[in-house]
Order: C-alpha cells, then structure tokens, then sequence
C-alpha cells in the first residue's frame, strides 16, 4: 500500500509497508521524506483527535452497535488521510521542525544507504535515521471509535470536494498544536506552583474545553476564559458564566444548565486551577502521586473531578496525544 500524498487519499489506513517504505527512503535521502513524514503524523494525530472528540460526547440510549462504532473508525481514518497535508495544517509545522533538526545532514549517498534502507532499525544496532523521523513514524494502530451515530455530525461538514477551512479535519491537528503552543507558558507555570507536569495540566485542559472551543461564554458573550471546566460554587466570589454541560447520573448523562467560574484572563485560570489542587484536600493526594498519564488521570476521577464515568480513560489519552503532539513541535 502507497503511503497518500499531501491532499490525496487512495487507502482508507496506514499500514507497515507505508511506513517501511517511509523509512527506506528517510535513510537515503532524509530531507526528501520530510514532507511525507509530516504528512503521516498529521493523519495519525488527526485520526486521535477525532477519537478524543468523540469519547467526549455523550452517547443516546443504545448507542450505534459494533457495526456503527467499526464505520465511524473507518470514516476518521479515511478523513484524516483525505485532509492531512492542506496548506496551513499540522503537517507544515511538522515539516519545519524536521527540515530544522535536518538541515546540517548531507543527503545520503551510494550503497550504504541502499544496505539501510532494507532493515528495520533494532535495539541493539544504531539507527541511520535521525531521532526526528524516528519520532514522526510509529507503528500504525487501528483506530475504532465508540461513537454513536449522533456524534457523526461532528464531520458532518467535511466532504472531499469541500475546501479545507478551521472547522475541518484538516485543520484539527493544527488547532491542537496552536492551543500547546499558546497554553505552554500558563501550564509550566502551573507546574511550578503545584508539581503536576505542564503536559498532564494541559491535557486536562484540552479535554475539558476541546482544545480551546468549548468554554463557557459569559451573558455578553465573551470568554470566560475557564478551560477547566471548574463550577462557581457558593464558596466562589467572582464572576460567573452560565453554560450547559452533560453530567452523569447513575452512569446515564444528562444536561442541565450550570454556573462557571469566570476570569479574566487565562492566566487567571491556570492560577485558580493550581491553587485548586494545592489547597483542596480532596487533591492532596492526586498530586503527590501524579508520576504517569494513567495515574494522574484516574487519581483524578477517583477525588471526583468529573461524574463522567470514562472520564480517567479520556484524561490519559489526552494527555498522552498532547505529550505526542509536544515531541513533535520540539
């Protein structure tokens, strides 16, 4: 299978015969396959997202079945690839880290290269490759979806003849990156104040807000700028912004309407964020104990941040897209 080229999708996945023939042409010619490196984590970074957004949104009663969940899967992977490589997407910024790391490396030559580019690097022999294309090719995983047939309308309108615009899957994984990159400073920030790693702090922060486009807005209108998804309780003095949210009842979900913290600035929210772990009893030991992805996340879930029953599985996989999406932008 030909791995698709930048806009062009002719398989409906990525495979191992794509990727291994990525990294025989990495070894001879490692600037050439930049691009197409690029384009590959976009697809597969896309194809995560998606996923996320998904698990995110509450399923209706009886859900879509395997059959439903097997065709959403197949639906992201096949828009994922359809969009990856469009001007102004993931991939462009992948390209510029790669050609950056790369631009002292001569292109290799002669017979040494055509011996590297037929093995598979191992553990105990040095890689040819460099460690930015290492990075930017791991192993294919298929990706299922356990979505219901009401969550498709979040690609409902991408359709291939479409031009890509920022609510398409093309411009998904850009989307994340640009949120990393503007949340970066608040969360390290964060980090100091509380212990917990920038990268767990931002995952959180991306799944409660979808990176950046579901916050609360305030009774004018403007961002509430509260990416935590935290509630204006009694104890709370400042502003408000009142929003819908789906909480979960006996593990069923249910919309009601609530208040929100308000703020004035995101610096403001990471600040009330960390205070809140470092002060709250009920976190004490989250962020003590926050070594792993998986344990931050279910330590979480278990001092009750959230009553979404999934919600320490969605946690760590964020977290851990946004860690992948961090190697990737250096």
């Amino acid at each position: 299978m030909r791995s698709p080229d930048a806009g062009t999708s002719g398989t409906a996945s990525l495979d191992s015969r794509s990727l291994d023939a990525l990294r025989g042409q990495a070894a001879r010619d490692p600037k050439g396959a930049s691009r197409k490196a690029a384009v590959q984590f976009e697809s597969l970074f896309t194809q995560m997202v998606l996923k996320s957004m998904r698990d995110a949104t509450p399923k209706p009663e009886g859900g879509a079945g395997p059959g439903g969940d097997a065709f959403t899967g197949m639906m992201d992977a096949q828009l994922s690839q359809q969009f990856a490589g469009r001007p102004g997407g993931l991939a462009d910024m992948i390209e510029k880290q790669l050609t950056r790391h790369m631009q002292n490396l001569p292109a290799a030559t002669g017979g040494a290269a055509a011996a590297t580019s037929t093995q598979a690097p191992s553990a105990q022999a040095p890689s040819t490759q460099t460690p930015a294309l290492q990075m930017t090719l791991p192993n294919p995983t298929p990706v299922s979806s356990s979505a219901s047939r009401s969550t498709v309308s979040i690609t409902s309108s991408i359709t291939p003849h479409r031009p890509a615009s920022t609510t398409t899957t093309a411009s998904l994984g850009s989307r994340a990156a640009q949120f990393i990159e503007r949340m970066l400073p608040h969360a390290k920030e964060a980090e100091r104040q509380t212990g917990v790693p920038a990268s767990f702090i931002l995952g959180q922060a991306a799944l409660e807000s979808g990176w950046g486009k579901s916050e609360a807005r305030n009774a004018n209108g403007t961002n509430s700028h509260n990416l935590f998804g935290v509630k204006a309780t009694a104890a709370w003095q400042g502003a408000q912004a009142t929003s819908m949210t789906t909480e979960y009842q006996q593990g069923q979900p249910v919309r009601e309407r609530a208040a929100f913290r308000s703020y004035e600035s995101y610096t403001d929210a990471f600040a009330d964020y960390a205070r809140m772990l470092s002060n709250s009893p009920r976190y004490r030991n989250v962020v003590q104990t926050a070594s792993s992805a998986e344990t931050f996340a279910h330590g979480m879930q278990r001092a009750g941040y959230a009553t979404d029953p999934q919600y320490a599985s969605k946690l760590a996989r964020t977290i851990n897209h946004t860690l992948a999406l961090q190697r990737a932008l250096g």
